[in-house]
């Protein structure tokens, strides 16, 4: 009798561990399967936005997706092994991507002007499209790390004094103060003040190098390397006499215009040009 009356109590017992297994071994199947169908991390050849602020990169496995915020349109590149390029219509052989507008496309321009490394970093979109994250990586980290090393001897610099500085504009044959509020911000000047700028033959313009009159190499080289427009800057408040500027020049000293011309070239075309890297410590 003791024998039977626990029989039962096995067999329920049992039943319940049966269970246990069989649900136990059904979650496990489904955390497997989920994770198999989980989005994984994308490692590798990518590059992350960090001060721009007018474009974004997205990646996916086999494919990665810029938004520009400029042109209102979003680029869509694909792996030409991939299963969404083979089923795409608008993919060739040679070409895996398409263009999709942005709908209720605006630009913000109170943010106007961008900054020194919003205007760099678009090197990491242009990386992109040729599978060149990796170096436009490198090459932003190299400007920026010099970048912000020379901003620090600056502050140091300026704590022993502080130039004052007043831009100017040339229209129609009249020099007079720039009245932008960016450019004013926490300087209080007017026509008729007066400035030692003359006397100490300190007048600075931003047309040092050009290709012409109207072409001038600001506008370009000086957004890839800003690194070179604040050491012109460092130069032109705090002289010292030992370094050239590439931008400015001093129009107080009389000093000409580079002209900038294919002959300037000394590499190989096909080798990437490095950016310049300035001594500091």
């Amino acid at each position: 009798m003791a024998y039977s009356s626990s029989r039962p109590c096995f067999k329920v017992v049992w039943y319940f561990f049966s269970l246990h297994a069989f649900f136990a071994s059904r979650a496990a199947l489904y955390v497997t399967e989920a994770a198999k169908s989980a989005p994984q991390p994308v490692v590798g050849n990518i590059s992350k936005v960090e001060d721009a602020k007018l474009f974004q990169i997205y990646y996916g496995q086999s494919f990665k997706v810029l938004k520009n915020s400029i042109d209102g349109k979003s680029y869509l590149l694909m792996q030409d092994t991939s299963k969404m390029a083979a089923k795409t219509k608008y993919c060739t052989g040679r070409i895996k991507s398409f263009v999709v507008p942005l709908s209720n496309y605006s630009v913000d321009t109170t943010n106007s002007p961008l900054s020194f490394f919003e205007r760099a970093e678009w090197i990491k979109y242009l990386g992109t499209f040729t599978n060149s994250e990796l170096r436009a990586n490198a090459v932003y980290n190299a400007i920026k790390s010099n970048y912000m090393c020379l901003s620090k001897a600056a502050a140091s610099l300026s704590g022993r004094f502080k130039p004052v500085v007043a831009w100017l504009e040339y229209k129609q044959g009249v020099w007079s103060f720039s009245k932008e509020s960016y450019k004013l911000q926490n300087i209080n000047v007017g026509d008729d003040s007066c400035f030692g700028f003359v006397t100490n033959q300190s007048v600075w313009r931003y047309d040092k190098k050009a290709l012409g009159p109207m072409t001038l190499d600001w506008y370009d080289g000086a957004i890839s390397q800003p690194q070179l427009v604040l050491a012109d800057l460092i130069e032109a408040f705090f002289p010292t006499g030992n370094y050239t500027t590439t931008y400015f020049r001093n129009l107080a000293k009389e000093e000409g215009v580079t002209k900038v011309g294919p002959e300037m070239c000394n590499r190989n075309i096909s080798a990437p040009m490095e950016p310049i890297i300035l001594p500091c410590q």
